[in-house]
């Protein structure tokens, strides 16, 4: 079969599917790779689970840089680069949020570790985004259904939702983001749609059209990127029209992220990889 580059477009942009990417050293093999990140300097962050190095660096040409997080990480779930280049993981299994500047060291804690917290942070959180005044939310969505608010320090501010259907409730809050208008975007996975609040957990919107939402990211022109189980990706206009969807990937990206020049990166289910969807 021949060698072949394909093509996919999403909205107003076409890329070039760049499967296997990320170039590991001999004997080093990808673990189950769960979200990934990139940075101003435009390295690619890449959070997998169960093995001893959860996340891996690849500098912008796809060679390995290095890693970090050893000791400090049990479970990365999602990542979130933030504007002061800090990294957010959600530690899973670990019950925390943790934050890293870019060379991995922590400097921030929320929940306590390895003591799980039936509607109260955390019980296997999911996901965590952050405000543009400092404000941390996260999503609670594995043994929780909640969205928790902390001040830039930790200190919680508030918490909402519950399990269920109705608008404001959640079956598995697996994704957050906050956008630049002052909105909590929250992948409502089992429910199969995005739900929009405000800053303070009042409901402004629902997404429909997904089968199991995975990850959000929204890129500087305001534009949402949503990955689902199809697999697919979806692109939404601020206001949640939909403008543009693509595949991409071979089994589906659990993780999402873009640079500055507009290309993609895709965290990829088993069989674990990383792909690039290279702007043209």
């Amino acid at each position: 079969m021949p060698d072949e580059t394909f093509t996919v477009v999403l909205g107003d942009r076409r890329y070039a599917v760049q499967r296997r990417w990320a170039r590991l050293p001999s004997g080093i093999s990808f673990g189950f790779i769960s979200d990934l990140v990139v940075d101003r300097h435009h390295r690619v962050h890449v959070a997998q689970r169960g093995t001893t190095q959860p996340i891996l660096v690849f500098e912008r040409d796809g060679s390995y840089a290095g890693s970090w997080g050893a000791g400090a990480i049990g479970d990365p779930h999602y990542m979130t680069c933030a504007s002061d280049d800090t990294i957010l993981v959600a530690d899973r299994d670990s019950h925390q949020v943790l934050r890293f500047d870019l060379d991995g060291t922590l400097i921030q804690a929320l929940g306590r570790r390895h003591f799980p917290a039936l509607g109260a942070p955390f019980n296997h959180p999911t996901s965590a985004a952050v405000a543009a005044d400092g404000d941390i939310y996260v999503a609670d969505g594995y043994g929780n259904s909640h969205v928790h608010r902390f001040a830039p320090d930790g200190a919680l501010l508030k918490t909402w939702g519950m399990p269920g259907q109705e608008p404001g409730q959640f079956t598995t809050p697996h994704a957050i983001w906050v956008d630049r208008f002052d909105r909590v975007l929250v992948a409502d996975r089992e429910n199969n749609r995005v739900q929009v609040f405000d800053r303070d957990g009042k409901v402004v919107g629902i997404w429909g059209d997904f089968y199991h939402p995975m990850k959000i990211w929204v890129d500087d022109r305001d534009l949402v990127f949503v990955t689902d189980q199809i697999p697919r990706i979806s692109l939404l206009s601020p206001d949640g029209k939909l403008v543009g969807r693509c595949r991409g990937a071979i089994n589906g990206a659990h993780g999402i992220a873009g640079d500055r020049d507009g290309n993609l990166f895709l965290a990829e289910l088993p069989p674990q990889e990383i792909t690039k969807l290279e702007r043209l």
